[in-house]
Protein backbone atom coordinates (compact mmCIF):
# COMPACT_ATOMS: atom_id res chain seq x y z
CA UNK A 1 0.00 0.00 0.00
CA UNK A 2 1.35 3.44 -0.94
CA UNK A 3 1.90 6.10 1.67
CA UNK A 4 -0.87 8.23 0.12
CA UNK A 5 -3.33 5.34 0.17
CA UNK A 6 -2.40 4.51 3.75
CA UNK A 7 -2.92 8.13 4.78
CA UNK A 8 -6.33 8.24 3.09
CA UNK A 9 -7.47 5.22 5.14
CA UNK A 10 -6.56 6.75 8.50
CA UNK A 11 -9.29 8.32 10.57
CA UNK A 12 -9.62 12.03 9.89
CA UNK A 13 -11.16 13.65 13.02
CA UNK A 14 -12.00 16.97 11.34
CA UNK A 15 -13.59 15.31 8.33
CA UNK A 16 -15.59 12.94 10.54
CA UNK A 17 -16.82 15.84 12.69
CA UNK A 18 -17.83 17.71 9.52
CA UNK A 19 -19.81 14.71 8.23
CA UNK A 20 -21.57 14.37 11.61
CA UNK A 21 -22.45 18.06 11.38
CA UNK A 22 -23.95 17.52 7.91
CA UNK A 23 -25.96 14.57 9.21
CA UNK A 24 -27.22 16.04 12.47
CA UNK A 25 -27.54 19.74 11.74
CA UNK A 26 -27.97 20.00 7.99
CA UNK A 27 -30.06 16.84 7.50
CA UNK A 28 -27.89 15.89 4.52
CA UNK A 29 -29.05 12.92 2.48
CA UNK A 30 -27.02 9.68 2.39
CA UNK A 31 -26.14 10.51 -1.22
CA UNK A 32 -24.73 13.91 -0.24
CA UNK A 33 -22.78 12.41 2.65
CA UNK A 34 -21.28 9.80 0.36
CA UNK A 35 -20.27 12.42 -2.23
CA UNK A 36 -18.73 14.73 0.39
CA UNK A 37 -16.85 11.90 2.09
CA UNK A 38 -15.48 10.79 -1.28
CA UNK A 39 -14.39 14.34 -2.13
CA UNK A 40 -12.49 14.78 1.14
CA UNK A 41 -10.91 11.34 0.88
CA UNK A 42 -9.85 11.92 -2.74
CA UNK A 43 -8.08 15.18 -1.86
CA UNK A 44 -6.44 13.64 1.19
CA UNK A 45 -5.13 10.74 -0.93
CA UNK A 46 -3.11 13.24 -2.98
CA UNK A 47 -2.23 15.82 -0.34
CA UNK A 48 -1.45 14.97 3.29
CA UNK A 49 -0.93 18.57 4.43
CA UNK A 50 -3.00 19.14 7.61
CA UNK A 51 -6.33 20.73 6.70
CA UNK A 52 -5.64 23.91 8.67
CA UNK A 53 -2.30 24.41 6.90
CA UNK A 54 -3.54 23.95 3.33
CA UNK A 55 -3.18 26.96 1.05
CA UNK A 56 -4.69 27.99 -2.24
CA UNK A 57 -1.80 26.40 -4.16
CA UNK A 58 -2.61 23.01 -2.63
CA UNK A 59 -6.06 23.16 -4.18
CA UNK A 60 -4.81 24.58 -7.49
CA UNK A 61 -2.46 21.60 -7.75
CA UNK A 62 -5.33 19.28 -6.96
CA UNK A 63 -7.47 20.91 -9.65
CA UNK A 64 -4.62 20.41 -12.13
CA UNK A 65 -4.38 16.75 -11.09
CA UNK A 66 -8.10 16.20 -11.68
CA UNK A 67 -7.92 18.01 -15.02
CA UNK A 68 -5.16 15.68 -16.22
CA UNK A 69 -7.55 12.75 -15.65
CA UNK A 70 -10.06 14.42 -18.02
CA UNK A 71 -12.87 14.40 -15.45
CA UNK A 72 -16.14 16.14 -16.35
CA UNK A 73 -16.50 19.74 -15.22
CA UNK A 74 -19.56 18.81 -13.18
CA UNK A 75 -17.42 16.28 -11.25
CA UNK A 76 -14.72 18.90 -10.61
CA UNK A 77 -17.25 21.40 -9.32
CA UNK A 78 -18.85 18.80 -7.03
CA UNK A 79 -15.45 17.97 -5.51
CA UNK A 80 -14.66 21.60 -4.85
CA UNK A 81 -18.15 22.36 -3.58
CA UNK A 82 -17.59 19.73 -0.88
CA UNK A 83 -14.16 21.13 -0.03
CA UNK A 84 -15.46 24.70 0.09
CA UNK A 85 -18.31 23.70 2.42
CA UNK A 86 -15.82 21.82 4.62
CA UNK A 87 -13.69 24.94 5.00
CA UNK A 88 -16.75 27.03 5.78
CA UNK A 89 -17.40 24.57 8.60
CA UNK A 90 -13.77 24.89 9.80
CA UNK A 91 -14.07 28.69 9.81
CA UNK A 92 -17.35 28.63 11.75
CA UNK A 93 -16.50 25.87 14.26
CA UNK A 94 -12.71 25.76 14.48
CA UNK A 95 -11.78 29.42 14.15
CA UNK A 96 -9.97 29.00 10.82
CA UNK A 97 -9.30 32.29 9.08
CA UNK A 98 -9.99 32.38 5.38
CA UNK A 99 -11.08 29.72 2.94
CA UNK A 100 -8.24 28.63 0.64
CA UNK A 101 -10.64 26.80 -1.68
CA UNK A 102 -12.19 30.14 -2.64
CA UNK A 103 -8.87 31.19 -4.15
CA UNK A 104 -9.21 28.58 -6.90
CA UNK A 105 -10.95 29.57 -10.12
CA UNK A 106 -12.97 26.61 -11.35
CA UNK A 107 -13.91 25.81 -14.96
CA UNK A 108 -17.42 26.91 -15.84
CA UNK A 109 -19.88 24.06 -16.03
CA UNK A 110 -21.29 23.17 -19.42
CA UNK A 111 -24.85 24.43 -19.81
CA UNK A 112 -26.64 21.47 -21.36
CA UNK A 113 -30.33 21.92 -21.99
CA UNK A 114 -32.32 19.02 -20.53
CA UNK A 115 -34.02 16.65 -22.96
CA UNK A 116 -37.78 16.58 -22.46
CA UNK A 117 -40.56 14.39 -23.78
CA UNK A 118 -43.44 15.79 -25.79
CA UNK A 119 -46.89 15.54 -24.25
CA UNK A 120 -47.73 12.82 -26.77
CA UNK A 121 -44.64 10.82 -25.74
CA UNK A 122 -45.59 11.14 -22.07
CA UNK A 123 -49.08 9.81 -22.82
CA UNK A 124 -47.55 6.89 -24.71
CA UNK A 125 -45.22 6.06 -21.83
CA UNK A 126 -47.98 6.24 -19.22
CA UNK A 127 -50.07 3.79 -21.25
CA UNK A 128 -47.21 1.28 -21.69
CA UNK A 129 -47.83 -0.83 -18.52
CA UNK A 130 -51.30 -1.75 -19.75
CA UNK A 131 -49.86 -3.04 -23.04
CA UNK A 132 -47.20 -5.33 -21.58
CA UNK A 133 -48.13 -8.89 -20.61
CA UNK A 134 -47.39 -9.46 -16.93
CA UNK A 135 -44.96 -12.23 -15.98
CA UNK A 136 -46.50 -15.13 -14.05
CA UNK A 137 -44.34 -14.55 -10.98
CA UNK A 138 -45.33 -10.87 -10.66
CA UNK A 139 -48.29 -9.88 -8.45
CA UNK A 140 -51.42 -8.86 -10.31
CA UNK A 141 -51.21 -5.34 -8.88
CA UNK A 142 -47.73 -4.63 -10.26
CA UNK A 143 -48.80 -2.94 -13.54
CA UNK A 144 -51.15 -0.70 -11.53
CA UNK A 145 -48.23 0.27 -9.27
CA UNK A 146 -46.09 1.09 -12.29
CA UNK A 147 -48.80 3.30 -13.79
CA UNK A 148 -49.19 5.10 -10.43
CA UNK A 149 -45.43 5.68 -10.16
CA UNK A 150 -45.15 7.21 -13.63
CA UNK A 151 -48.35 9.24 -13.29
CA UNK A 152 -47.14 10.73 -10.00
CA UNK A 153 -43.69 11.49 -11.43
CA UNK A 154 -45.16 13.48 -14.27
CA UNK A 155 -48.02 14.98 -12.24
CA UNK A 156 -45.86 16.43 -9.47
CA UNK A 157 -42.30 16.60 -10.83
CA UNK A 158 -40.82 14.73 -7.87
CA UNK A 159 -37.21 13.64 -7.59
CA UNK A 160 -36.57 9.90 -7.78
CA UNK A 161 -35.48 9.71 -4.12
CA UNK A 162 -38.54 11.72 -3.03
CA UNK A 163 -40.98 9.41 -4.77
CA UNK A 164 -39.35 6.23 -3.43
CA UNK A 165 -39.48 7.64 0.13
CA UNK A 166 -43.21 8.40 0.08
CA UNK A 167 -45.48 6.82 2.66
CA UNK A 168 -49.22 6.28 2.32
CA UNK A 169 -49.82 9.06 4.87
CA UNK A 170 -47.98 11.56 2.64
CA UNK A 171 -50.72 11.46 -0.03
CA UNK A 172 -53.84 13.49 0.82
CA UNK A 173 -56.74 12.57 -1.45
CA UNK A 174 -58.94 15.37 -0.07
CA UNK A 175 -56.54 18.25 -0.73
CA UNK A 176 -55.20 16.47 -3.85
CA UNK A 177 -51.62 16.90 -2.74
CA UNK A 178 -48.53 15.02 -1.62
CA UNK A 179 -46.12 15.93 1.19
CA UNK A 180 -42.49 15.59 0.14
CA UNK A 181 -39.22 15.82 2.02
CA UNK A 182 -36.62 17.08 -0.44
CA UNK A 183 -32.95 17.92 -0.25
CA UNK A 184 -31.85 18.80 3.28
CA UNK A 185 -35.13 17.26 4.53
CA UNK A 186 -36.96 20.43 3.48
CA UNK A 187 -40.69 19.80 3.43
CA UNK A 188 -42.94 20.96 0.62
CA UNK A 189 -46.47 20.15 -0.50
CA UNK A 190 -47.06 19.44 -4.19
CA UNK A 191 -50.43 19.31 -5.93
CA UNK A 192 -51.33 16.02 -7.62
CA UNK A 193 -53.52 15.73 -10.69
CA UNK A 194 -56.67 13.60 -10.76
CA UNK A 195 -55.26 10.91 -13.12
CA UNK A 196 -52.33 10.33 -10.73
CA UNK A 197 -54.60 10.22 -7.66
CA UNK A 198 -56.92 7.72 -9.36
CA UNK A 199 -53.93 5.58 -10.40
CA UNK A 200 -52.63 5.58 -6.81
CA UNK A 201 -56.05 4.63 -5.43
CA UNK A 202 -56.42 1.74 -7.91
CA UNK A 203 -52.98 0.42 -7.03
CA UNK A 204 -53.53 0.68 -3.26
CA UNK A 205 -56.87 -1.11 -3.46
CA UNK A 206 -55.47 -3.92 -5.60
CA UNK A 207 -52.29 -4.33 -3.52
CA UNK A 208 -54.04 -3.85 -0.16
CA UNK A 209 -51.65 -1.03 0.81
CA UNK A 210 -53.11 0.96 3.72
CA UNK A 211 -50.08 2.20 5.67
CA UNK A 212 -46.30 2.36 5.56
CA UNK A 213 -44.44 2.71 2.24
CA UNK A 214 -46.64 3.87 -0.61
CA UNK A 215 -44.85 2.01 -3.38
CA UNK A 216 -43.78 -1.55 -2.60
CA UNK A 217 -42.00 -4.41 -4.36
CA UNK A 218 -43.31 -7.96 -4.67
CA UNK A 219 -41.86 -8.73 -1.21
CA UNK A 220 -44.02 -5.85 0.09
CA UNK A 221 -40.97 -3.84 1.17
CA UNK A 222 -40.36 -0.24 0.04
CA UNK A 223 -39.40 -0.13 -3.62
CA UNK A 224 -35.81 0.99 -4.30
CA UNK A 225 -34.78 3.89 -6.52
CA UNK A 226 -32.96 1.43 -8.78
CA UNK A 227 -36.13 -0.61 -9.27
CA UNK A 228 -38.06 2.51 -10.27
CA UNK A 229 -35.33 3.35 -12.80
CA UNK A 230 -35.59 -0.17 -14.27
CA UNK A 231 -39.38 0.12 -14.49
CA UNK A 232 -39.07 3.12 -16.79
CA UNK A 233 -36.37 1.44 -18.83
CA UNK A 234 -38.54 -1.66 -19.30
CA UNK A 235 -41.62 0.22 -20.48
CA UNK A 236 -39.63 2.37 -22.87
CA UNK A 237 -39.41 -0.73 -25.11
CA UNK A 238 -43.18 -0.58 -25.64
CA UNK A 239 -43.12 2.99 -26.97
CA UNK A 240 -41.84 4.78 -30.05
CA UNK A 241 -39.77 7.20 -27.93
CA UNK A 242 -36.36 7.41 -29.66
CA UNK A 243 -34.30 8.58 -26.66
CA UNK A 244 -33.23 6.94 -23.43
CA UNK A 245 -35.32 8.16 -20.50
CA UNK A 246 -34.77 8.39 -16.78
CA UNK A 247 -37.00 9.44 -13.89
CA UNK A 248 -35.34 12.85 -14.07
CA UNK A 249 -36.50 13.30 -17.67
CA UNK A 250 -40.09 13.05 -16.44
CA UNK A 251 -39.22 15.80 -13.95
CA UNK A 252 -37.71 17.88 -16.78
CA UNK A 253 -40.84 17.26 -18.86
CA UNK A 254 -43.13 18.27 -15.98
CA UNK A 255 -41.33 21.62 -15.55
CA UNK A 256 -41.12 22.40 -19.27
CA UNK A 257 -44.76 21.55 -19.95
CA UNK A 258 -45.83 23.73 -16.99
CA UNK A 259 -43.93 26.69 -18.44
CA UNK A 260 -45.24 25.92 -21.93
CA UNK A 261 -48.78 26.27 -20.61
CA UNK A 262 -48.13 29.60 -18.89
CA UNK A 263 -47.00 28.75 -15.34
CA UNK A 264 -44.74 31.39 -13.79
CA UNK A 265 -41.14 30.57 -12.95
CA UNK A 266 -41.49 31.09 -9.18
CA UNK A 267 -44.36 28.59 -8.99
CA UNK A 268 -42.37 25.98 -10.90
CA UNK A 269 -39.38 26.62 -8.62
CA UNK A 270 -41.55 25.94 -5.56
CA UNK A 271 -43.05 22.79 -7.08
CA UNK A 272 -39.64 21.39 -7.96
CA UNK A 273 -38.16 22.28 -4.57
CA UNK A 274 -35.27 24.24 -6.07
CA UNK A 275 -33.43 26.42 -3.55
CA UNK A 276 -32.26 28.80 -6.28
CA UNK A 277 -34.31 30.31 -9.08
CA UNK A 278 -31.29 30.03 -11.39
CA UNK A 279 -31.62 26.23 -11.25
CA UNK A 280 -35.19 26.49 -12.53
CA UNK A 281 -34.35 29.04 -15.23
CA UNK A 282 -32.75 26.40 -17.46
CA UNK A 283 -36.29 25.25 -18.29
CA UNK A 284 -37.11 28.67 -19.70
CA UNK A 285 -34.29 28.13 -22.19
CA UNK A 286 -35.84 24.81 -23.21
CA UNK A 287 -39.21 26.49 -23.70
CA UNK A 288 -37.61 29.28 -25.74
CA UNK A 289 -35.84 26.75 -27.96
CA UNK A 290 -39.12 24.91 -28.53
CA UNK A 291 -40.82 28.19 -29.49
CA UNK A 292 -38.02 28.98 -31.95
CA UNK A 293 -38.36 25.55 -33.54
CA UNK A 294 -42.14 25.88 -33.78
CA UNK A 295 -41.67 29.29 -35.41
CA UNK A 296 -39.06 27.98 -37.84
CA UNK A 297 -41.27 25.01 -38.78
CA UNK A 298 -44.51 26.94 -39.16
CA UNK A 299 -43.81 30.51 -40.28
CA UNK A 300 -43.67 30.98 -44.07
CA UNK A 301 -40.87 33.57 -43.83
CA UNK A 302 -38.90 32.13 -40.92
Amino acid sequence: MTEAAHASRKKDPLAEEFLRYLTNERNASPRTLKAYRQALTAFRAENQTPWKKCRGDDFRNYLFSIAKRAQARSYVRLQFSALRTFYQFLAARKGLRGNPVREVQLPKIEKKLPLVLTRQQVEELLAAPTRESKSRSAPSWMPLRDVAIMELFYSSGLRLSELAALDVADVDLYTESVRVFGKGRKERVCPVGLPALEAISRFRAAANVHSGPLFINKSRARISTRSIWLILKRYLRFTSIPISISPHKLRHSFATHMLDRGADLRSVQALLGHASLSTTQIYTHVTTERLKKAYADAHPRA
